[in-house]
């Protein structure tokens, strides 16, 4: 739900609430409320909704509390719900100062989450609000299920996740604005210790984008780390080499020092393989730090910069892996998620 798609409506101003405090990265609970009140009242007549508001009886509605009954009333009333102008004046500003033209010319994005692993939106909510953003293409790539702290998919839930896409899908194209979108079957597959994936070759055989990572044992030996990230580069259904160095610089779940490897080793396999290097535009993150996008870049290397998103608000985070690549003069053409879906997806095809 972006500024200009605010039409006054209550569902709209709770949508646009709850969009803003995940761009902010506000805590999950804080969040949830919004978007539950939301969805109570969207299946609602409208003069149900303005009628419980004129009775004050909002709040006996299930999932409405005291606080979204009160942004409900105030759209009620056509007036500017207080909270949201609050979420607007603190976090609806640019995100950057650059990277504008380049976010401009990315057609989607490569990497994000759901409900289904360890996102906190379903799956509907993310495509609604990756359209909303302009976006012709979302992949979907939830977690692979040797991560099970962020609840991975076996090979039953991620088939059972790909009928779902084809549902969503059907659901947009129905409608008007849905048209030219299309949520795109993924995976965040972990790449295990030895460098193999952490999913079945026939479920990834039935995937349009996947995203490697590594997620666990970061502080491996660097010859070994080097050895496992360049056995995943050259795994055929590998597309895009996720947040490579693991690091986090900020946030709530502290600092964390990058992975040690040859990176000269595997961004040359990357080259070779045709696998593009994500630029993850999490804050927390910004993977890969500068010098290594800068020898990725001499290297030549593809990009996917992506947001890595694990809610519908943090879809906006593209733009500051633009604004870094930009500042490094990288060409828009290497970066895959510029092309048109159809060259996407025959790039992507193992």
């Amino acid at each position: 739900m972006t500024a200009d798609r605010y039409d006054g409506s209550p569902v709209a101003a709770l949508r646009r609430i709850a969009f803003l405090l995940e761009r902010g990265r506000a805590d999950t609970y804080k969040v949830q409320a919004f978007r539950r009140a939301a969805a109570a009242i969207l299946p609602l007549p409208v003069e149900e909704v303005a009628a419980a508001a004129r009775a004050g009886t909002l709040t006996d509605l299930p999932g409405v509390g005291a606080s979204t009954a009160k942004v409900i009333a105030a759209a009620v009333a056509g007036e500017l719900p207080e909270r949201l102008a609050a979420a607007e004046a603190e976090f609806g500003g640019p995100l950057t100062a650059g990277g504008a033209e380049l976010r401009s010319l990315l057609r989607g994005d490569l990497h994000s989450h759901s409900d289904w692993s360890d996102g906190g939106s379903p799956i509907e909510e993310m495509a609604m609000t990756a359209m909303e953003l302009g976006h012709e293409y979302l992949v979907l790539t939830d977690h692979s299920p040797r991560l099970k702290v962020a609840h991975g998919l076996s090979a039953d839930r991620l088939a059972r996740q790909l009928d779902v896409v084809d549902a969503v899908n059907e659901h947009l194209s129905a409608g008007a604005a849905g048209a030219g979108f299309t949520l795109l079957k993924g995976i965040e597959v972990d790449i295990l210790d030895d460098g193999g994936l952490d999913q079945t070759p026939a479920m990834l055989e039935r995937l349009e984008v996947r995203v490697a990572s590594v997620h666990s044992k970061l502080k491996m030996d660097p010859d070994a780390m080097t050895r496992r990230m360049v056995a995943a580069v050259r795994n055929p259904f590998t597309n895009v080499l996720g947040h490579c160095t693991g690091r986090l610089v900020t946030g709530g779940r502290g600092t964390r020092a990058e992975s040690r490897f040859d990176a000269r080793a595997v961004f040359e396999a990357c080259a070779e393989e045709g696998v593009a290097v994500e630029i993850n535009s999490r804050p927390e993150r910004r993977d890969p730090p500068t010098r290594l996008l800068e020898l990725a870049r001499d290297v030549g290397c593809l990009f996917s910069i992506d947001s890595d998103a694990h809610a519908p608000g943090q879809l906006d985070f593209p733009v500051l892996g633009c604004e870094r690549a930009e500042e490094l003069g990288i060409d828009s053409q290497r970066i895959v998620n510029t092309w048109p879906k159809e060259h996407l997806l025959a790039w992507a095809r193992p």
